[in-house]
């Protein structure tokens, strides 16, 4: 937090906390998709201020219209590869898209997004004095050869590969802002995303569970890639939110860059099973061959989030899953009710 009251922050009095608080305005690049939608809505409720910034590649209207209405927010179509100026306190930068599917639609752009967003963000973060947050993810880890990962691990990528745009694109944003913090002293953060999964996720976007969801759903079969013994680690959307916002508000001597993730490891197939088995579906198994570069293991260590932020996931994985299906369920009901 500065040092001295920014003229862009207002302080309101919470009955319920009985104390003063001081409110942000915030922007949040990526805002209207799956991630950046739910923390929009999150520092929303919390008082603050938001711009939320998007370009509607991957994210969309519908997921934020809730908060349309609210004064304190407001939603403008841009694209963070080109410069954006306005005034706030933090920016958290979520801008890219995420899934495989999106990210090697535009390999290009994908790494522009990643690579020039990171430095318009920057640039615009120390032009007006902004905390500026980079989501990162865990795949700047690569086909790792540690289990679990730490943040001290630098992973294994391929520089040439079909992932290598999303792969590397975070790497060298993570290199930029470590840069800008050392160079420039700008007040930084760095968090790791590990696979998450919740409501608002796109039916289209390619990543496992929605994938699996929609297909146990419809009763067609479940693709599994290799024998579905890979593993990954699941986190619902809101234990990610709170991580995210808590290394937000870390002292500026801690930058990170530090996981955010589930530490509970599954397979693959286990995953589709337990997905069988909640939605009571008869879908059975395909298998086709495993994708290049596709990391034969994910699981993050999270020491350092439970000693710097307080931080561990609360919700399990078949909690998480319950409420990501009612939420396909009802966008299924919808689709039915329009005629699609």
């Amino acid at each position: 937090m500065n040092n001295s009251f920014s003229q862009k922050q207002h302080i309101k009095y919470d009955k319920s906390a009985k104390n003063y608080i001081i409110m942000k305005k915030i922007l949040v690049t990526g805002g209207a998709g799956f991630i950046g939608s739910h923390l929009c809505a999150k520092l929303i409720n919390d008082g603050h201020s938001v711009i939320c910034l998007d370009n509607f590649f991957t994210g969309s209207r519908s997921n934020v219209w809730h908060l349309i209405d609210n004064p304190r927010f407001e939603l403008v179509r841009h694209d963070v590869t080109v410069p954006y100026n306005a005034e706030v306190d933090e920016i958290y930068n979520l801008a890219c898209p995420a899934s495989p599917v999106h990210y090697q639609h535009d390999p290009v752009k994908t790494v522009k997004t990643s690579v020039m967003g990171a430095i318009n963000m920057l640039a615009l973060g120390r032009q007006v004095g902004a905390k500026v947050l980079q989501a990162s993810t865990s795949e700047v880890y690569g086909d790792p050869i540690v289990h679990p990962q730490t943040e001290e691990y630098w992973g294994n990528v391929n520089t040439v590969g079909i992932r290598s745009c999303y792969d590397e694109g975070k790497r060298c944003a993570e290199t930029l802002f470590m840069d800008y913090h050392r160079q420039k002293k700008l007040r930084i953060k760095i968090i790791r995303i590990f696979n998450t999964y919740g409501p608002l996720m796109s039916k289209n976007d390619g990543r496992v569970v929605s994938n699996f969801i929609i297909q146990a759903l419809k009763d067609e079969d479940i693709t599994l890639y290799g024998d579905g013994s890979q593993t990954r680690s699941f986190q619902y959307v809101d234990d990610l939110v709170e991580g995210m916002v808590r290394m937000m508000d870390t002292d500026d001597k801690f930058v990170g860059p530090i996981n955010i993730g589930n530490p509970n490891e599954f397979t693959i197939k286990e995953l589709a099973e337990k997905v069988i088995e909640l939605t009571g579906s008869k879908s059975k198994f395909i298998y086709k061959p495993l994708p290049g570069d596709e990391p034969k293991q994910r699981q993050p260590d999270i020491t350092l989030a439970k000693e710097k932020l307080n931080w561990e996931p609360s919700v399990y994985l078949e909690e998480g899953l319950i409420k990501t299906i009612e939420y396909f369920k009802s966008i299924r009901s919808e689709e039915r009710r329009v005629g699609k």
